[in-house]
């Protein structure tokens, strides 16, 4: 039976099995790791990682994919599979022990799976995601850039960046509209507090057109008094705003 992508789902099925070789170098995989992988689909990637790591831990959303999906897996038992939201399962209970976030992620949720996984997946030391090549991107953008934003402040106060790789269209079934990226990057630490730095780097670019000490205040923070930079936030570095989580408190 032929499955048919969801657009709402933001899905599109891996079917070239070619850029499994590079999301493999590219995660640094081996024999003792233990793998969370967000949108299996119809388990490409997941029987690739399965034969190479320890443990696959797979949440999928779409139950329709169910009857493929185990047959696919059917005979590998490193492989435990949920179905569930992402962005609502307890990973953390749900995938003890995992160090690597690998995964081809529904383009819908990349950015919010990413940035939650940051501290809410604290054991996991190294992510390798294809993502929309515009998302990839920003995770790593520059300040006083368009790309740049909330995301990727958080993301380099947590990480650096290990590798990235360009990936055609035709490796996808139906094939986006849009270009695709592979990036990898590992953590680094995690800042004291990170929920409350968080809130900060949130607010602060919730109204990219304020300066800063407005968009902070529209979003509820007391800025009086406060020796606030008079800028934008897109012109800050991502160290900057640990010192600015520090002035607000």
């Amino acid at each position: 039976m032929s499955v048919r992508a969801k657009k709402e789902l933001g899905q599109h099925f891996l079917v070239d099995e070619n850029i499994l070789g590079v999301i493999g170098r590219l995660a640094g995989l081996g024999a003792d790791d233990v793998v969370l992988e967000i949108g299996p689909g119809l388990g490409v990637l997941t029987t690739y990682l399965a034969d190479r790591v320890r443990t696959v831990h797979a949440v999928e959303l779409d139950r329709t994919l169910e009857p493929q999906l185990r047959e696919r897996i059917a005979d590998r038992a490193n492989v435990a599979l949920q179905f569930g939201d992402a962005l609502r399962v307890d990973l953390q209970t749900f995938a003890p022990g995992a160090t690597k976030l690998v995964a081809n992620l529904p383009y819908n949720i990349a950015t919010p799976l990413v940035a939650e996984s940051l501290d809410g997946l604290p054991h996991v030391q190294l992510w390798c995601v294809m993502v929309q090549r515009e998302v990839a991107d920003r995770f790593f953008a520059e300040p006083s850039t368009k790309a740049y934003g909330a995301v990727s402040v958080l993301i380099q106060l947590v990480a650096e960046r290990s590798g990235f790789h360009s990936v055609s269209r035709n490796v996808f079934r139906p094939r986006p509209n849009v270009e695709s990226a592979i990036v990898a990057f590992r953590r680094t630490g995690l800042p004291d507090d990170f929920a409350y730095v968080k809130r900060v780097v949130e607010a602060s670019f919730a109204h990219r057109r304020k300066k800063l000490a407005n968009s902070l205040e529209l979003a509820g923070f007391d800025v009086a008094g406060k020796a606030l930079p008079d800028v934008r936030a897109e012109e800050l570095p991502p160290q900057a705003f640990l010192e600015l989580a520090e002035t607000l408190r």
